[in-house]
């Protein structure tokens, strides 16, 4: 085991990135966008070491929870307008079908995701905000989908993930006005989680993070796998049936077992 906790903790060491920085602590994993001079708008390097990042965390046993933020005055402000506005019609094919490949892999990840926004989150910024499971942010962030100013539509999920957050009528204003929003708006409307002031923003970030951390990784994976499934088109009575085959599962694993006996001996000594 510990072998293998080293040999994991090498890997992540030797990934070199340009676009991106990651770190680890306390089985925490940190994704941090690295174009700070640009508002870490996304081009198509990032987007491909974003892709990788994802897959080495979501691979790694060792990382229990996953951050992801943005150096600078940005989470991210969405897509590098100068590339994308130059690609070939089979680059711009290209960049979308990535783009659906990294918000689904962190949508799909077994990991928890919490999208840590501290300053601009627009477009697809926003959108990988939206494809994470948890959304802390600072009080001087904001956030939108401005696509339409560009005569565009959000390409990475926006027009659906939103509609799983919120109500329709919210979502229409947020799509049609392209207009941004603050945290506290956002969190009214139930798509942040937590607000969190400006300068103790990183460490109240890690604080949850190390919080969900000491969750047991089988029942945060299976906990994930079964509230995305409720968005999708599955019946409820076979979504309740799933439910109750992954407690029996559960129960019967050793995690399980030992955690209810010290419960239970806890209990009795007091």
């Amino acid at each position: 085991m510990i072998l293998t906790y080293y040999i994991n903790q090498l890997k992540i060491m030797n990934k070199k990135y340009n676009s991106i920085r990651l770190t680890t602590e306390k089985g925490i994993a940190n994704l941090i966008f690295n174009r700070p001079d640009q508002l870490n708008a996304m081009n198509r390097q990032m987007m491909d070491e974003i892709i990788d990042c994802i897959a080495v965390v979501s691979q790694n046993e060792d990382i229990k929870v996953a951050i992801i933020k943005g150096e600078g005055r940005a989470f991210m402000a969405g897509a590098d307008i100068k590339e994308y506005g130059n690609q070939t019609r089979e680059e711009f094919k290209s960049f979308q079908e990535r783009g659906k490949k990294l918000y689904d892999s962190i949508w799909n990840s077994s990991k928890p995701w919490i999208a840590a926004v501290n300053g601009y989150a627009l477009g697809g910024g926003f959108e990988i905000a939206l494809a994470c499971d948890l959304i802390i942010a600072s009080e001087t962030s904001v956030m939108g989908l401005p696509e339409v100013f560009l005569s565009l539509i959000p390409g990475g999920g926006g027009t659906q993930r939103l509609i799983q957050k919120i109500g329709i009528n919210r979502v229409k204003e947020m799509l049609f006005t392209g207009n941004k929003y603050s945290a506290k708006t956002l969190m009214d409307w139930g798509i942040v989680n937590t607000i969190v002031e400006f300068d103790s923003f990183d460490a109240a970030v890690m604080k949850y993070a190390e919080k969900l951390a000491r969750r047991p990784s089988n029942s945060l994976a299976q906990l994930k796998r079964l509230a995305n499934l409720s968005l999708t088109e599955m019946s409820f009575n076979l979504r309740i049936e799933d439910e109750g085959q992954t407690v029996f599962k559960l129960f019967y694993e050793e995690e399980a077992q030992l955690a209810i006996r010290d419960f239970i001996t806890k209990n009795k000594t007091e």
